[in-house]
């Protein structure tokens, strides 16, 4: 038995988790999704991000959050 094993088994053992409930928070969680970009708006956000020091997908994340609290709409021309 290695010893990760015998670790969740003492965990196990340590830890009752049958009354547990729902995290009332799982809607606030992220999703991971896979997007493609073009290369100069996704160079834009990394130079961005890293002139304030935030990881870029933040900044990103940041970003779609504002346009979804100030409901923005995209306008062509």
């Amino acid at each position: 038995m290695s010893r990760r094993t015998m670790e969740n088994d003492e965990m196990r053992a340590e830890h009752d988790f049958s009354d547990s409930k729902p995290n009332p928070y799982a809607k606030r969680l992220k999703q991971q999704v896979t997007m493609r970009i073009d290369t100069s708006s996704l160079n834009y956000f990394k130079e961005q991000a890293a002139e304030i020091g935030l990881p870029y997908q933040s900044l990103i994340n940041l970003y779609l959050a504002d346009c979804v609290a100030n409901r923005r709409k995209l306008t062509f021309a």
